[in-house]
Order: structure tokens, then sequence, then C-alpha cells
């Protein structure tokens, strides 16, 4: 397969997709009903440049992150995900891998809850995908990469966010963390980016080298979350950890109760989302 077959692909794919059904605003003066290069970027985590490369053959051999992602953002059934790695001569990541790919039965779920902020992450608590409202309520997260769209990564390092813990809340979710990971990393022992994380944050982090030698494993249990929003505040959600067995995915999902002040500053957060998407577009 030749990089210019890959870049054909791509715009085919890119074509297909609407706005509306990837969860952007369609806008007007629109010259194509799919995705504009910029959108996909955002879809992906991908740089507009690195997406044009692609396309026009510019760019060669990308790598497995790459392409998986990609894959989510286009929507790609798992046929059509297996021709893209043979397109990018790559093979599809197998069972001692921690799975990336988001099946279209779960894309299908998170269409119907566009009004909900919903983020799925893969076993290892690496962010797959968060849905425009999930970036309005913690934080657009597109220009992540690498290690840094890694939940545990993120906590233990000390990265800024928008959820507020107590103190004891704090000890338990950064011990519910760990367990999970140590979970994960004994169904995929032979995944090297997930070995490569945890000799990371065992090197760089005390507290997570502490808890790994404690040696807990089970699973990280949520129950609320209270997050601090730069324009409308406090909001205290309920917070729903969904696991799809099959695919190895996790599925969170914020809400709130129906009349409190909580759905109402998630309300005006659909308003403010939206618009700041109109914007990037």
């Amino acid at each position: 397969m030749t990089a210019t077959e890959l870049g054909q692909a791509l715009r085919r794919w890119r074509d297909r997709v609407s706005p509306d059904a990837a969860g952007l605003p369609s806008g007007r003066y629109r010259r194509t009903s799919g995705l504009r290069r910029e959108e996909l970027a955002l879809l992906a985590g991908i740089s507009v440049d690195y997406i044009t490369r692609l396309e026009q053959g510019r760019a060669a051999s990308p790598s497995v992150q790459v392409v998986e992602a990609l894959a989510r953002a286009l929507r790609l059934s798992g046929d059509e995900r297996t021709y893209l790695f043979g397109l990018a001569g790559l093979v599809v990541p197998g069972p001692d891998m921690v799975p990336a790919f988001i099946t279209p039965s779960v894309q299908r779920l998170l269409d119907r809850l566009v009004g909900t902020p919903v983020a799925v992450s893969d076993a290892a608590m690496t962010l797959l995908l968060a849905n425009p409202m999930h970036a309005a309520l913690m934080g657009d997260p597109s220009t992540l990469r690498g290690f840094e769209r890694n939940g545990v990564w993120r906590n233990f390092m000390g990265v800024p966010g928008r959820v507020r813990h107590t103190p004891e809340e704090r000890r338990a979710f950064e011990a519910g963390l760990v367990a999970e990971l140590r979970a994960a990393s004994a169904r995929y022992p032979a995944d090297r980016q997930l070995g490569c994380l945890i000799a990371e944050l065992r090197g760089e982090s005390a507290r997570f080298a502490e808890l790994w030698e404690a040696g807990g494993v089970g699973r990280l249990q949520t129950s609320h979350k209270t997050v601090e929003h730069p324009q409308v505040g406090l909001l205290t959600l309920d917070c729903d950890l969904l696991r799809v067995d099959e695919s190895d995915l996790h599925i969170l999902v914020y809400s709130a109760e129906p009349g409190t002040e909580a759905a109402e500053k998630l309300e005006l957060l659909s308003v403010l989302g939206t618009q700041n998407l109109a914007e990037k577009g």
C-alpha cells in the first residue's frame, strides 16, 4: 500500500462523517457535508498539519496511536480499522495489548448522550474520546499528547485539573487509581506502553510508588465529583463509571438531578461549549 492510498482513504472517510454525527456544530456556508481537516484534528487530537500531510501522501509511517485515534474519529468499523492499519503498514494490536477501539455499538450509545458529559478511556485509564459536553466541563483535551492523556499520570504528576477532593477523597481516589492500573497490568503484561507508564510513575511520584508497593488490586469506585469550572463555578455531579467488558473500555458519565442548581449549570455549559466549538470551527 502507498501513502497516496492512505491519503485517499482518509479523505473518503472524512467526507462521509457529518459534523452533527460527530457532535460538532455544523455551522453555515460549508463547502463539504463531511468533516473539515480542522474538525478531524480536533476529534483525533492530531495536528491539522499532520493530517494534511497524511492526506497528501507527504507523511509516512504513522504510529499505532495516531491510527487508532483516526479510526475512532472517523467512526470506522472493525474491518475498516483493520484496512487502515494495513494502509499504514501496521499490524492491528493483538489481545495482549490494551484495547483502544471504540466499537460501533458503543459509539451509538455515545451519540445518544450528546447533552451529557461523557468520556471513554481504555483499561489503563488513557482518554480515548471526550464528547463536547465533557470538554466544556473538564477542559478541551484535544491538545493533550502521550501520557498527558492518562488519568493516572495526570493525577500523580500534579497536573492541575478542575475536580476538587477533600484530603480523604484524594487518598481513596489515588488508591483506587493504582489498584485499577495494577489489575490492567496483570491483564496486559506485554503492553510496552503500559509498562513504560508504570515505570515512569514509580520513578517520578513517591506517592504512586508507595501505593504500588502496597500491592492493592481492584476497581476504581466512583459516586460523585465536585468540579470547579472557571465560568459557572462549583458543580457537584453524580459520576457513573460504566465498563464494557468485551472491549475493556471505561465510560465515565456525569449527570445532575433535574431541577437542581448543578443541572442548571450543566445546561449553561451546553450552550457555552457549543459556542466555543463554533468559534474553533
